[in-house]
């Protein structure tokens, strides 16, 4: 049986992370974090992860930048396994995960879907060959409430891009300001915000006459649950102290 706390669970997705839990007979969630106190399942909710004095397997976390302090000390001083599933980071926070993941199992990952990790994979291969013959934008539609922009998705798209091609490319989050032709070495990034779009991120390389689109598309919120809970599966089998992805998942599952 998987010891599971929701951390952000009141959210949206830590609903239906506590959704998929309730009906998974593998796991059982003992607790939640959460500045929202009310309990979404029959768990008690605590505002200060250091209020909880049980035991857990793994933390999935989809909660708030703002949380994470929080988060990490409960973390290190308990010897419990993260799965952050959060955006939004600043540098600093990021680099306090790294410094984490020497001391604990730390998952993060910028989406936890499946398929936009396998996107991930064909955005590098393409870059492999097209190299610096076409011009790279990014294109990512979430709902109205996301606060974050970029999305994390679009920033891992872009960085997948980058260790692919011959050149170190300049991330161009707008346009607005720049009265000049398009740099030859430039990934854009753009942003829509609107509805109820659960997300959609969009590859979009432009040639000289041909244009190549790679393109993933999240219908529910399930799809990154689903992620979460099998990456929450895999690190609470892990023992040793570092940073994983959903690569690693990939590969432990055989996919």
């Amino acid at each position: 049986m998987l010891n599971m706390i929701i951390s952000g669970c009141n959210g949206y997705m830590g609903r239906a992370v506590s959704g998929l839990a309730k009906n998974d007979p593998e796991i059982t969630v003992v607790a939640g974090f959460d500045i929202d106190t009310s309990s979404p399942g029959n768990f008690l909710v605590f505002s200060d992860p250091g209020e909880f004095k049980g035991a857990a397997d793994v933390v999935v976390d989809f909660s708030s930048p703002l949380a994470l302090d929080g988060l990490l000390r409960y973390g290190i001083s308990t010897k419990t396994p993260l799965v952050i599933c959060t955006t939004g980071h600043s540098a600093g926070q990021l680099d306090a995960i790294k410094d984490a993941a020497a001391r604990i199992p730390v998952f993060r990952s910028g989406n936890m879907s499946l398929g936009v990790n396998m996107l991930i994979d064909l955005v590098k291969r393409a870059c492999t060959v097209l190299g610096d013959t076409f011009d790279i934008e990014i294109i990512e539609r979430h709902h109205r409430r996301k606060v974050d922009s970029p999305s994390g998705t679009a920033l891992m798209l872009a960085d997948a891009a980058a260790s692919s091609l011959p050149y170190a490319p300049e991330y161009i989050y707008e346009r607005h300001s720049r009265r000049e032709p398009r740099g030859a070495r430039e990934i854009g990034l753009s942003s829509v915000r609107g509805g109820t779009i659960v997300g959609r991120h969009d590859v979009v390389f432009a040639g000289q006459n041909e244009v190549i689109e790679l393109s993933h598309s999240a219908d529910s919120r399930e799809v990154f649950a689903a992620g979460a809970v099998k990456a929450a599966k895999f690190l609470a089998g892990i023992k040793e102290p570092g940073l994983y992805d959903m690569g690693h998942v990939i590969e432990h599952a055989g996919v």
